[in-house]
């Protein structure tokens, strides 16, 4: 995914300014009426072929961006347009290896790097002080993988495993990587999702990791990022989706005839069915403005527990138009420029909505039900 000098305002999009500077709303575009395919098809093939220069400040997080353009793709039923093999073996480079077995007691974990930049070469006697992978990207690299058909029990798995244990923390949190970064559910959420993937738990405590998870639930029902945190999309996705992995709770939970739970869920309910707001929108937190990627984070959770059904469908599917850009892809806010970030998280959505066109989502993982499956 090469970088070039590109900027979406290079083009006449028909904006003028008000004296503040600030675009006037009746001279932007209105929004397409429908979710136009072959527009975002054409957006994803720009990003796959020759990222925007834009982008080059998140070059650390290029296995990131990779696989929301490839996963994008697939969602759009157009992985044809990507070179499988190239794209696997491109994946597997960034691969981080021990030397030796004794070294993955060394703290550090050996799965995947997400950029060149983070893969420092080795110095005259062959030998890298610094040869370790992120939580984030080996997620994001084994999903990758996943999407191209190339078949994960061929990988060096044994080194990611054992090696993801020294992430661990004694409270069954995570760090993604092994020195210097915070802890949180985003991390949790990134180690169940590889165990998932790899079909192997050895990697970490589960038990471990689901007291962590429960301690995260507020008083509102939400989940905040650590304990103690005020409710947050994100965080709460990352729990109920790492929850639904590791076997703590079970799939459409509210039509079961069971009602006990390890987490809260009529609370939970009730705190994501107030985040759809007037609009049609999902927000984030409490008095937030909607933002389209959380139609993915709220949404895939209230599917996880059975509860999608109960939003309201037209609202969210006339707010995700109104963030559909005439470039392709979406963006945060209506009438603002696509980012890859929410285009991606807008075709989850209307995935979750049911879009013709489009293949059906797997929420825990946030990639296609046949990724998920291991059908290509």
């Amino acid at each position: 995914m090469a970088t070039r000098e590109w900027n979406p305002l290079d083009f006449d999009i028909g904006e003028e300014e008000d004296e503040e500077g600030t675009p006037s709303p009746s001279s932007i575009s209105p929004p397409l009426p429908y979710f136009d395919r072959d527009r975002h098809v054409a957006f994803l093939e720009m990003m796959y072929n020759l990222m925007p220069h834009h982008y080059q400040s998140q070059e650390i997080n290029r296995l990131t961006l990779a696989f929301f353009t490839i996963s994008g793709l697939h969602l759009l039923r157009a992985l044809d347009r990507v070179d499988k093999d190239r794209v696997a073996d491109w994946v597997l480079s960034f691969q981080a290896h021990p030397r030796s077995r004794a070294q993955l007691k060394n703290g550090q974990f050996y799965g995947f790097h997400g950029s060149r930049t983070s893969q420092f070469p080795p110095d005259g006697n062959g030998i890298s002080a610094r040869n370790a992978g992120h939580l984030a990207s080996t997620y994001c690299a084994l999903a990758i993988l996943k999407t191209v058909g190339f078949n994960l029990l061929t990988i060096d798995k044994e080194s990611i495993l054992i090696s993801l244990r020294n992430l661990q923390q004694p409270d069954g949190s995570f760090m993604p990587v092994d020195v210097g970064a915070e802890t949180d559910l985003r991390f949790v959420y990134c180690a169940a999702a590889i165990c998932f993937m790899l079909e192997d738990w050895s990697g970490m405590d589960r038990e471990k990791a689901k007291e962590y998870i429960l301690k995260c639930q507020s008083y509102d029902g939400g989940f905040g990022l650590m304990p103690g945190l005020e409710s947050h999309g994100g965080g709460t996705y990352c729990a109920v989706a790492s929850l639904r992995l590791m076997g703590y709770i079970e799939d459409d939970l509210l039509s079961k005839t069971v009602t006990s739970s390890v987490i809260n869920v009529p609370l939970l309910l009730d705190w994501c069915m107030q985040r759809q707001a007037i609009d049609g929108g999902f927000q984030g937190r409490a008095n937030k403005p909607s933002d389209t990627c959380y139609a993915f984070w709220i949404g895939a959770v209230l599917r996880i527990l059975g509860g999608y059904k109960l939003i309201f469908k037209i609202a969210l599917h006339r707010f995700l138009l109104t963030c559909q850009s005439e470039f392709g892809g979406f963006s945060k806010y209506p009438g603002d420029l696509p980012d890859i970030y929410h285009a991606y998280y807008g075709y989850t959505a209307f995935s979750l909505l049911e879009e013709p066109g489009l293949n059906p989502l797997c929420a825990e993982l946030g990639m296609t039900d046949l990724t998920a499956i291991c059908i290509i």
